[in-house]
């Protein structure tokens, strides 16, 4: 293409050589405004005459901003890798620049002798970047979408050849991809570059396909059907995105289904035949059913349930009747202690007034003794006063 591009540019400068030739002072740019795309090679096509077939003895390339300007490559003097002088000493002053950027992009002007007298004209150079068109980057399984790579410089798509990439690997030429009947696979980061030129690749564009739940299946966590503990975990695993978003588990048991759970994971109690359900925005898919044999570990542990709780019902029993006899017990034995009480109570005061009637016979004896004994006294004292006499 910029071969092309180049042969025709002087095929027209030829045309007009006559004028060209005929000035004194004369530096011409076919194209006064150029557009590059950022990574890719340009050239500055430029002609000039020398002033009454004076030999060229220094020229210049300049690049100007408003602040200050800079040379760019001079003769003789300085040698640049990204800026080449591809003209002569007699009537091309081309420049080429590899790989552009951002910062290239401005104003550009050429002299040669110090011609200060001659008009300066300048040229404007424009750097765009190539940019990937998505209709949306999120789709479901099944669609179509076209990516298109976009060149500002020279319309929607451009008359250069493209490269397309995903993931960093060329898949397809040209400047729209078409993808069709989109499935997973198709899901990545998309880039394009000009096809003949390295360094000119696009921003990303990534492509995110969305599906509904597949490959929806009963896993085991254990090694094997029974776990050698007895503790066994189920788990629905599925393919989905967006990742599924409701999990139900069911037990088939003599013809009837039996929703057993609603997590990703199950832990069942009884072997048997189980199945799991999941969904997403896109739709929903069931698992085969999975069987589970028997474990004799679950077998044992219901019969030493069945046991531990027959026992702890027993137990409860004779505890109950043993605390109502010794309830009974101890009633009869407050009210035999209260009776025997109360008869020791009445004995003890019968013998207290039996004691006190006897106390007081012995006091009225006493009395009727020393009353006796006085009386006698007197008859004695008496007896003697005759005798005196």
């Amino acid at each position: 293409m910029l071969a092309e591009s180049r042969q025709l540019m002087w095929t027209l400068l030829l045309l007009f050589a006559g004028d060209v030739f005929s000035s004194k002072c004369f530096v011409d740019y076919p194209q006064q405004t150029i557009c590059a795309v950022r990574g890719s090679p340009v050239v500055f096509f430029c002609i000039f005459n020398i002033i009454e077939k004076q030999e060229v003895k220094r020229f210049m390339w300049a690049y100007v901003k408003p602040s200050k300007g800079r040379f760019l490559l001079t003769y003789p003097g300085n040698v640049s890798e990204r800026f080449e002088y591809t003209g002569d000493k007699v009537h091309n002053c081309s420049l080429k620049i590899h790989e552009v950027s951002h910062y290239d992009a401005g104003k550009y002007f050429f002299r040669y002798n110090a011609n200060k007298g001659c008009p300066a004209k300048r040229l404007v150079l424009k750097v765009i970047d190539l940019n990937i068109s998505v209709p949306k980057e999120t789709m479901k399984e099944g669609d179509s979408v076209n990516l298109t790579c976009k060149n500002r410089c020279d319309g929607e798509e451009g008359s250069y050849g493209y490269s397309w990439f995903k993931d960093g690997e060329a898949i397809n030429e040209g400047p729209v991809l078409h993808l069709t009947n989109v499935s997973s696979k198709h899901s990545g980061n998309y880039t394009c570059s000009l096809k003949s030129t390295n360094g000119t690749t696009s921003g990303v564009a990534h492509v995110d396909v969305e599906y509904g739940p597949k490959n929806t299946s009963v896993l085991v966590r254990s090694s094997s059907e029974t776990g050698a503990d007895g503790s066994i975990v189920l788990i629905c695993c599925s393919d989905a995105h967006p990742p599924v978003e409701n999990y139900s588990w069911f037990k088939i048991a003599d013809g009837w289904i039996q929703k057993v759970g609603h997590q990703a994971e199950l832990l069942p109690v009884d072997g048997g035949q189980y199945s799991c359900s999941v969904s997403n925005k896109h739709g929903s898919q069931n698992s085969t059913v999975f069987t589970l044999k028997k474990n004799p570990y679950w077998t044992f542990m219901k019969d030493m349930l069945v046991i531990i709780s027959v026992s702890v019902v027993l137990l409860l029993v004779v505890t109950s009747v043993i605390a109502v006899c010794r309830l009974t017990k101890n009633k009869i034995r407050a009210e035999t202690e209260h009776l025997e009480e109360m008869q020791r109570t009445d004995g003890a005061n019968r013998l207290r007034t039996e004691d006190s009637h006897q106390s007081q016979a012995v006091n009225d004896l006493k009395v009727e003794e020393a009353t006796t004994e006085i009386i006698y006294a007197t008859i004695e004292f008496q007896k003697g006063r005759k005798r005196a006499m």
